[in-house]
Formats: C-alpha cells, structure tokens, sequence
C-alpha cells in the first residue's frame, strides 16, 4: 500500500483536515500503545501471587517492558526524522502483535520478563507519534498539538478500567489477548488515515552521527531530567499504585486499579491543557510550578503513618497520623495533573530550541523518561522490602524533584522572572 503523500493529489483533503486526521489517530494510537506498555500494572498482581514473587521481584517484571520502550526510543526518534512518523509507527506497531499474544502462553518468571521486552517496544510510540504530530503544525500551536497526542499516556488509565474486568471475568490470560488484536486493529486505522509530508523530513545527507551531536548540549541533559520525573515518576507510579493500594488499604483489585487510575487519568489526558499553557505563558514558568506542586504532594505522601504520644496533665495521649484512602487519592490526584502539564511543558522546551530535529532530542529525552519508569518500580520494591515502609516510594521521587528544583533555578530561575505578569508572544518560552 503506497503511502499518502499531503498534497499530492488533486482535490485531496486541505492541510486542515490532514492535520487533525494526524493528532486524532496518532493519538488514538499512542493510547493502545500505552495501555500495553503498562498491562503489568494489572495481570502482574496475579502473576505475583502466582509465582510468590517479592516485591522486588515485581517491581522487575512491571518494569521489564519499560526498558526496552525506552532504550528503542533514540533510533525511533532518529528514524521518524528520516524516513516520517507514519510507516515507523505503523511498522512498530505491527510488530508488537505477536509478543502481546505470546504472553498468554507464559508460565515461569523468566518468560514473563523475556517477552517483556519484545512487549515494551511499544511504549517507544511516544518519541514517533511526538515529532510527526509536532510536524504538521506551526511553532506556536506545537505545544497544544503534542500535548493533545501526549493525552495517549491515559493509556495507562484505559488498562485500570479495562484489564481488572478482563482479570476477573475470565482469568489474567485474557488481557494480553484482547490487547494484541486491539492492536492490530489500530496500527491498519492508523495507516488508513494517516497522511506523509516529504517536507517534514531531514535532509538525506544528515548522518546518524551529527543527529547524535546535540548529547554535548547540557540543555538536552537537563530536560532529561525533567522528564524523568514527569514521565518516568508517572509511569514507575502507574505501574505501583494498583500494588500500592492492594497492599496498603487492603482494597479489591478492580476498586485498587479504579482508584489508581485518578493518577492514571489526569496524567494523561490533560497533557492537552500543558501544552496550550506552555504555548501561552512559555515552558519554563510553567515547568517551575510544576516543579513545585510535585515536591508539595511528596512531601506529604511520603509522611508514613505515625504515632505521637503527648504526656498531658491528665495522663499520656496518643495521636496518629496517616493518611487515609481519600486524602491520599486526592493527592494522587494533584499530582497527576502537575506531572500531565509538566510533561507537555518539557516538550515546548524541545520544539522551541530544536526545531529542526525534534525527533531525534524527543527520543533522547523520553529515553531519560524511559529508564526512570524503568529504574523507578526496581527501587521501590528495593525500597519496600529493605525498610518495609510503603511511602518509601514518595521518599525516593521527594529527593529527585529536589534535584530538579535546584537545577532548574541555577540554570533559569535566576536569570527569569517565574510569577507571569502577562503572556508571552506564541512560541516563546
């Protein structure tokens, strides 16, 4: 089947149509892709009582998939400049179909992580679908139309509503199943309505190498930064929470992943509002109070349940502190928000300064983002069973936000005024 090229027939649909034809299926597809990316979120609950795993022992398998989503995320970036997003993402889309089925037939811990990875490729969607969708659009519309396609992260939201009635009406084994044909039955939509636009290609005589150059900028490594907080604490924190809450408020399955998916949903599908606000008032102020929003929410959820006892006049009093079901969803809840605005603003920061080769900074940042999902859910289980305290996890995120925070204002705090007094001109940060 030939590829569509925009524009070049006769009488075709207008760059309008085309444009919206892009974000709307590539964003569709962005979420099948990413409610497989974190399909272990759910079935790994029991695959682990299953297999007896520990918790670390879980916090490996859910994270398996994210590696190689990340690791394949450079030369899919490289390759979506090159060649154009739609036959990359078509083509890594078809090829997830067989391992996504192939996981049914698992059995011991080490098939579980080996077709992990096979399974992770698509979470690589991300550093495709970001410079084909940015493409289609002028700089100061960029950040609304990838934060649009960014709201497929509420993939992750679609997994907690969807695998926990698959789990228990007909057993774990279903959810990959469902999965793999929902998968193919979107990678053929995608590649039916889809269009390419030669000109959105890099030169042919740009090589590997010279796309590979911008690692010498310190900027590309400070919003890898960023983003591995954004979006690697989102997905490490999508993938704990249906464990989290199972373990610490003792819930059912299917209402542990409805609560979780309150981070999941937010996170995701408000991507959009990021990107209009970055558009509007420019990525780094508002990344600045992302930041800040994130180390308020911590800091409160990484506060374990403890007890005081006050010797009064009247004989020794007891309080406890800790949070309940309700004010821990709740800023779950916040949280989520800040990190879906925050990921769409660290992606304004890349279509203003890089331009020119968006695909290629796009996937080395989303692989910092990546292998922070990756890394994330290992040392929460680590955590977890050294300390034997839940909120550790919000303790490890607490200390990479400050790293962030400090960054962030020797580099641009205190050469930028962080308060808005009016909006900035589209298109500038």
């Amino acid at each position: 089947m030939a590829a569509k090229q925009a524009g070049s027939t006769h009488g075709g649909p207008s760059l309008k149509t085309r444009q919206w034809s892009v974000v709307i299926m590539s964003t569709l597809a962005f979420t099948v892709c990413f409610a497989v990316w974190m399909m272990f979120a759910v079935i790994g609950i029991p695959i682990k009582k299953d297999l007896n795993l520990n918790a670390t022992q879980f916090g490996l398998l859910t994270a398996t998939p994210v590696l190689t989503g990340s690791l394949i995320r450079v030369p899919l970036g490289m390759w979506t400049d090159k060649y154009g997003g739609r036959i990359v993402l078509f083509t890594l889309m078809i090829a997830t179909v067989a391992p996504i089925w192939l996981m049914t037939y698992a059995t011991e811990y080490w098939h579980f992580l080996a077709i992990g990875l096979f399974v992770g490729l698509a979470g690589g969607s991300f550093s495709v679908g970001t410079p084909y969708v940015a493409r289609w659009f002028e700089r100061g519309q960029q950040g609304f139309a990838m934060g649009i396609f960014g709201a497929g992260n509420a993939g992750a939201a679609v997994t907690k509503f969807v695998a926990p009635a698959l789990v228990v009406a007909y057993g774990w084994t279903m959810v990959p199943q469902v999965y793999a044909v929902s998968m193919l039955i979107m990678a053929l939509l995608f590649w039916v309505f889809t269009y390419s636009d030669p000109k959105h290609l890099i030169p042919g005589h740009i090589t590997y190498r010279r796309q590979l150059e911008v690692l010498a900028d310190p900027k590309v490594w400070k919003y890898s930064q960023y983003y591995s907080i954004v979006f690697g604490g989102y997905v490490a924190l999508s993938l704990w929470m249906v464990n989290y809450y199972v373990g610490e408020f003792g819930l059912d399955i299917r209402v542990a992943a409805l609560l979780a998916a309150c981070f999941s949903l937010p996170g995701g599908v408000l991507r959009a509002i990021g990107g209009w606000l970055s558009d509007r008032w420019g990525a780094h102020r508002v990344s600045w109070w992302v930041m800040w929003i994130s180390w308020m929410c911590l800091f409160l959820l990484s506060y374990p349940a403890t007890s005081y006892t006050v010797q009064t006049t009247g004989g020794p009093v007891t309080f406890t502190l800790a949070h309940n079901v309700y004010t821990f969803t709740f800023l779950m809840f916040i949280l989520g928000i800040a990190w879906a605005v925050g990921k769409a603003s660290v992606f304004k920061y890349i279509s203003d300064d890089y331009p020119t080769n968006i695909g290629t900074i796009s996937g080395i940042v989303g692989l910092a983002g990546g292998l922070g999902g990756f890394l994330l859910p290992i040392m929460f289980g680590a955590l977890l069973d050294l300390t034997g305290v839940r909120s550790s996890c919000f303790m490890l995120m607490y200390a990479v936000v400050w790293v962030s925070l400090i960054w962030m204002y020797w580099t641009e705090v205190r050469r930028y005024q962080v308060i808005p007094q009016q909006p900035l001109p589209a298109g500038r940060s």
